[in-house]
């Protein structure tokens, strides 16, 4: 009498790769063990339909994923640094090096780091005297409706890597680009404190749907 083998995340991975890995037996692998009386796999398809994509959870905070049901601070400390890993590896298309052609650039790695997501991320571009790239950070996410901004949460980095410039940039959930008078105002609050550390501001992208605002021209651009 044959039998049949049933194969999990791990064993899949290994015989067929990670492209043929559905989003649940990924996040399976990360969990590692699920809940009682459920596998990992069917703990991340329960974390996926309560988040309602992949996207919008790698973006849920620490306390958000820890407080879920079979998670907890361990199983959510471990999904956090994975998402971090592919987010970084996102940003890294901005290479140390790479100079800046225009706001389009920025438009687009904010536009794929943050599709999906119902939330705002804002990021800080820091570049050297000839705008030729240091990093890309992520300095806060927020909520639907704001991401909380700090110049010294912007600045601090840009310091720290002795940056001559930066350009700053967000995104908008609602997928409209229009700049809100809480973006003005940050982004007049940004251009001060630049002034007086000596770090000149370029420009602000606000990334929407399938088109960017930049403050640095007063106007809308479609997304390259």
């Amino acid at each position: 009498m044959s039998t049949s083998k049933t194969y999990g995340p791990r064993e899949r991975i290994l015989l067929l790769g990670e492209q043929r890995l559905s989003d649940a037996e990924c996040l399976a692998l990360v969990l590692r063990t699920g809940k009682r009386g459920s596998s990992a796999e069917q703990l991340a398809q329960v974390l996926l339909r309560r988040f309602g994509s992949l996207e919008a959870l790698a973006f849920a905070g620490l306390g958000e994923l820890a407080a879920e049901t079979g998670v907890g601070p361990v199983r959510a400390a471990s999904l956090l640094a994975a998402f971090g890993l592919a987010r970084r590896l996102t940003e890294m298309r901005h290479r140390p090096g790479q100079a800046l052609r225009n706001g389009g650039d920025v438009a687009r790695v904010v536009h794929e780091s943050v599709r999906g997501v119902a939330k705002e991320v804002f990021y800080a571009l820091l570049l050297d005297a000839r705008h030729r790239i240091l990093s890309l950070r992520v300095v806060s996410t927020g909520n639907l409706q704001a991401a909380p901004v700090h110049p010294r949460e912007v600045f601090v980095s840009a310091i720290r890597e002795a940056a001559a410039a930066i350009v700053v940039a967000h995104n908008h959930p609602s997928g409209d680009p229009s700049p809100s008078a809480e973006d003005r105002l940050v982004t007049e609050r940004l251009r001060e404190v630049g002034e007086l550390v000596g770090i000149e501001l370029l420009d602000h992208v606000v990334v929407g749907r399938d088109r960017y605002y930049s403050f640095a021209d007063d106007r809308c651009h479609p997304l390259p």
